[in-house]
């Protein structure tokens, strides 16, 4: 049995034991979870799945029951700057050494079962969550629904916030494939929530099928915006007057409707007021998430890393920073659409700077002087030995009314994160 003293020992342990960095399937994890945890006993458990907004989803969730003073476990994936981040206790990263010991016990018990790395720190956050005497935990469903590790858990709740092509290799080339893979949370006689705003055919029918209790966003209930302020409806419950959510763009009013929607779907067991409702979703931040850091020349930091997320960063800039000149920096992995994701930022875009990753799953300066050869682009600029090059390069091109734009992928807004922390430039 292997054992470490620290948590990078366990991880870089973790990514070299397992063929394949995605493995779906829930035999391997589900043995080893009944291994851990033979009682079966949980929270209340909020699982979330859907192409983009499923962190947004899971931080609004978190903070409205936090704000209530529940006591509030969250899962999610994957981290921006320290690993910690994927498994949170009541708003705050847990320990190394709570992970550490957590590790040590799955390995105690996996025997000859192989885990992937992800199927690691799913059951790290499943058993710490069993010791937390938590009120709720909300898990954030890694990739697809049916076969993602998350999903040896029965939730109370399942919430789909959208469905988007993405992870063509494992879901499929289609919404109505992808739905149906994500649809796989969905249990009977349960709520399952869609906030797709037009939902393939196949995400429906598998809940009628699984005979769950379907909610669908603009059907059963829905939300309006007025000056300042905005409203939520669903049957004969209506909340006025909610403030804006803290995180920015239109689409964070479908999360955070579909987020209110579970709250008050699973009030039997945890009542919360609508005092809760309002400060939570008010103070809900996340990186990475349309983050604007205010400098000479302002900076936007945006995860967007598939056609669907950078549609709505398109929206948000149009609407936010009309007729700026925005310089961007951008990397994306290679199995992600980078060419649909070009023609979509080109007509916003005056130059772009690529900023290579150290990460196999990178698109390389080769391939991405490819797609730009065949793209719209005019203005590009390669070279660059990572991210700090290529942003002080785009720093240098920049004037004073400027916006300098860095999106495409978590790890480029981890390399971000990490440059400016060490520059000192506040967050």
């Amino acid at each position: 049995m292997m054992n470490f003293d620290s948590l990078k020992g366990w991880l870089d342990w973790q990514e070299s034991l397992h063929p394949l960095a995605i493995d779906l399937g829930l035999e391997r994890a589900a043995r080893v979870h009944q291994a851990l945890n033979s009682d079966g006993i949980k929270p209340l458990t909020i699982t979330v799945a859907g192409t983009n907004g499923k962190g947004s989803c899971i931080a609004y969730l978190e903070n409205i029951y936090r704000a209530q003073g529940y006591r509030v476990g969250s899962y999610s994936s994957p981290h921006i700057l320290k690993y910690n981040e994927r498994i949170k206790i009541d708003g705050k990263p847990v320990s190394d050494e709570l992970i550490c010991e957590a590790f040590s016990r799955i390995e105690s018990v996996r025997a000859d079962t192989s885990l992937s790395y992800f199927e690691f720190g799913t059951l790290a956050a499943l058993d710490i969550f069993r010791r937390s005497n938590l009120d709720v935990q909300l898990l954030e469903v890694g990739l697809g629904g049916r076969l993602d590790a998350v999903n040896i858990i029965d939730p109370d709740i399942a919430l789909i916030s959208s469905i988007g092509i993405d992870h063509v290799d494992w879901l499929g080339a289609t919404r109505s494939s992808i739905g149906q893979e994500k649809a796989g949370i969905f249990r009977i006689n349960t709520p399952a929530i869609i906030g797709d705003c037009e939902p393939p055919l196949s995400l429906v029918q598998s809940a009628i099928e699984k005979k769950a209790h379907l909610f669908c966003i603009n059907k059963d209930f829905h939300y309006q915006k007025q000056a300042t302020t905005w409203d939520w409806y669903f049957g004969n419950t209506h909340l006025s007057d909610l403030p804006e959510p803290g995180l920015k763009g239109e689409h964070q009013y479908r999360n955070a409707s579909i987020a209110i929607l579970a709250v008050q779907l699973s009030a039997k067991k945890l009542p919360v007021t609508d005092e809760s409702i309002r400060v939570g979703l008010k103070n809900t931040q996340l990186l990475g998430r349309f983050q604007l850091i205010n400098d000479k020349i302002p900076v936007l930091l945006d995860v967007g890393h598939n056609p669907e997320a950078v549609k709505t960063l398109l929206e948000y800039l149009v609407m936010t920073f009309p007729g700026k000149r925005i310089h961007a920096v951008f990397s994306m992995m290679k199995d992600k659409d980078i060419a649909t994701v070009l023609e979509i930022m080109n007509p916003v875009v005056s130059d772009w700077f690529f900023a290579p990753l150290k990460n196999p799953r990178a698109a390389t300066e080769v391939m991405m002087r490819e797609f730009f050869s065949r793209s719209s682009v005019k203005q590009v600029s390669f070279g660059y030995t990572g991210f700090a090059e290529a942003f002080n390069a785009a720093k240098n091109q920049a004037q004073k009314d400027d916006l300098l734009l860095v999106f495409g992928s978590f790890f480029l807004i981890s390399d971000c994160l990490n440059e400016f922390e060490k520059s000192e430039l506040k967050k």
